[in-house]
């Protein structure tokens, strides 16, 4: 597997987003099959896993933790605070108040069973508490040895300058794929200009860019994509043009639409690591290929200019989420 930096964080090109093994996508998947799955990325050279309090709540760090016990000087950890959660393991909103950082970073390395944090993300920004007191606690944590880098999830470009001026930030990780390019408008250039890294979620559009999914697939009734208008049958039959595009290109390239949609990320910038999830040793293993897939300036010529012409329908998020991206 390829490295790639992120600031000067070094890590495998592609990573292993890790949400969905707990929460977000359907019922958790089996701990044991999980735990082999995310060894098995580290054999096959994934290095870069990225995990939340917020995921499960809480199990989703313990099965990483677990998994990744035996390897863990050869791997890079990436967790997140920001969010409140209830009793019942319901997200409150946001909460980033320096104590609560604090409280957060404390039980993040009890649940990975680890002794530092290699990357700190603010989950979302909150709009109750200064961005600079944010990347001061952090700061504080790193002065500690509990922290080794920071980051901010879907921050706007602002936001990405004022943290950094108080400590400097190593990634930032927002949603970009073919179908979500505003982090092009203004944090991808912020990020070039100050030296930070871009980390891709949802890189391969929760799915939808697979080929796999059509107006006539079903989720799971805990699936969050049942509440994404981005998702309704409509849209998805609408936004197929988008799969098109990705599939003739795959054809000629002998790969497949996601390796193509994961190389496309991977050609707009060397300091682009997306973390696209999975389940399935057989998608890993397809998604790991997508970093050997060559794209040419005409290929990404290509996309550009038939993507660009294609209006994707429905939001990325219901309206009450979108207003807590901090975008």
């Amino acid at each position: 597997m390829q490295k790639r930096k992120l600031g000067n964080l070094e890590v495998s090109a592609l990573g292993l987003g890790c949400m969905g093994m707990s929460s977000g996508y359907g019922p958790a998947g089996d701990k044991q099959e999980m735990i082999s799955l995310l060894r098995a990325a580290v054999e096959r050279g994934v290095t870069f896993f990225d995990t939340a309090e917020v995921y499960g709540p809480f199990v989703n760090e313990q099965l990483v933790g677990e998994a990744l016990a035996p390897v863990r000087g050869e791997v890079v950890i990436a967790t997140k605070f920001g969010f409140k959660i209830g009793p019942k393991g319901e997200q409150q909103g946001v909460d980033s108040r320096p104590e609560h950082i604090r409280e957060v970073a404390e039980a993040s390395l009890k649940r990975l069973d680890t002794g530092m944090i290699d990357l700190f993300y603010q989950h979302r920004v909150d709009p109750d508490v200064p961005i600079e007191d944010v990347a001061g606690a952090v700061k504080e944590l790193i002065d500690e040895g509990k922290v080794k880098h920071f980051g901010l999830s879907e921050p706007g470009a602002q936001t990405i300058r004022r943290a950094h001026a108080v400590q400097p930030i190593t990634a930032i990780q927002n949603e970009y794929s073919l179908w979500w390019r505003k982090p092009e408008d203004e944090v991808l250039p912020v990020c070039e200009e100050l030296g930070i890294g871009f980390v891709p979620f949802s890189p391969l559009g929760r799915g939808f860019l697979t080929g796999k999914i059509d107006e006539n697939t079903t989720f799971d009734r805990s699936d969050f994509r049942n509440v994404v208008p981005r998702f309704t049958p409509e849209a998805r039959k609408a936004n197929q043009a988008l799969v098109d595009l990705l599939r003739a290109i795959a054809e000629r390239k002998k790969a497949t639409p996601a390796q193509i949609a994961l190389a496309w990320l991977l050609a707009q910038k060397p300091w682009i690591v997306p973390i696209p999830g999975t389940r399935k040793l057989q998608r890993l293993e397809e998604n790991i290929g997508a970093v050997a897939v060559e794209l040419t300036a005409d290929d990404l010529r290509e996309i550009d200019s038939t993507a660009s012409a294609i209006e994707v329908q429905g939001a990325r998020y219901p309206e009450e989420m979108e207003r807590r991206t901090g975008l």
